[in-house]
């Protein structure tokens, strides 16, 4: 290596994973399952501007975790210090008790990791991305660096597959849909189209044609990706035949997306974020 790499590197199981595309489904299908939690989607509806401005939001959080993933150790340790000065301002109200709550509790900055990750590493594997046990329980335990950047100490946080199963087991009890989850969740379904996006014919199109009806789709994958008993709590199915139906349909993304990349010029094929590690690896 010829530079800094931040905090995994060209051997990690996080660099193999995050070099996948797909994990942008990932990323939404988190966001549906972090909204099962009460406090959690009460915490983000009352303090976030996700509505006014979705897109950019989105831009942001990826931003955030592209950092995190490839950025070297100074750009990483910033963009962490501002994101843990953001959530110690905010506080909550919780929608069951009215207790009043600080939005980095540790529960619910776990739940959003936890959620986050396994998010991740289920859309890749359900795509077809190739990892041994070993490389699953590997991604988790590299992770906890991610958790312990937002201010989590790392010894709390679920580290192999079975302890998320566990975790997710443990925490059942607490989700459940409140109005701010099934507004979330219409909202990822049906979001608005971005204003800027160009002329009146490009955002009609985005309204009602080809573009809306694929998003639709990619939208129903997500859910279709989560647990059985997150599906249910939305009021949807648990039923296999959903399972065997959204893998399916991320596997052909998946490939979708590679040939879409394979016939870009070689300079878009890879984000810049990730080419800047590469050439701090030595690796361009």
């Amino acid at each position: 290596m010829t530079g800094d790499v931040g905090l995994f590197g060209p051997d990690s199981v996080t660099w193999k994973l995050h070099r996948e595309p797909i994990l942008l489904l990932g990323g939404l299908r988190s966001l549906y399952l972090q909204a099962l939690h009460p406090r959690a989607v009460a915490g983000v509806a009352q303090n976030s501007g996700y509505k006014a401005d979705p897109w950019g939001r989105l831009v942001r959080t990826s931003d955030y975790v592209g950092t995190v993933i490839y950025g070297s150790t100074a750009e990483v340790e910033a963009a962490a210090s501002r994101l843990r000065r953001l959530h110690a301002r905010m506080s909550a109200v919780d929608p069951l008790t009215g207790e009043r709550f600080r939005i980095d509790e540790p529960g619910l900055l776990r739940w959003v990791h936890v959620t986050e990750v396994e998010s991740f590493l289920t859309t890749a594997v359900r795509a077809g991305v190739r990892l041994t046990a070993d490389e699953v329980d590997g991604y988790y335990t590299e992770q906890l660096r991610s958790a312990e950047l937002v201010g989590l100490d790392p010894a709390s946080v679920p580290s192999t597959a079975a302890e998320v199963a566990a975790y997710f087991e443990a925490m059942r009890p607490e989700l459940g849909l409140t109005r701010d989850s099934a507004e979330t969740a219409l909202f990822l379904t049906v979001p608005p189209v971005p204003q800027h996006w160009g002329g009146r014919a490009l955002r009609l199109g985005l309204t009602l044609g080809p573009a809306r009806w694929a998003y639709l789709g990619i939208a129903g994958t997500a859910v279709g990706l989560l647990p059985s008993w997150a599906r249910k709590m939305y009021g949807g199915l648990g039923w296999p035949t959903t399972d065997v139906a959204a893998g399916l349909s991320v596997r052909g993304m998946r490939a979708l997306i590679a040939g879409v990349l394979a016939a870009l010029p070689e300079q878009y094929r890879v984000a810049p974020i990730r080419r800047a590690a590469l050439e701090r690896a030595g690796l361009a």
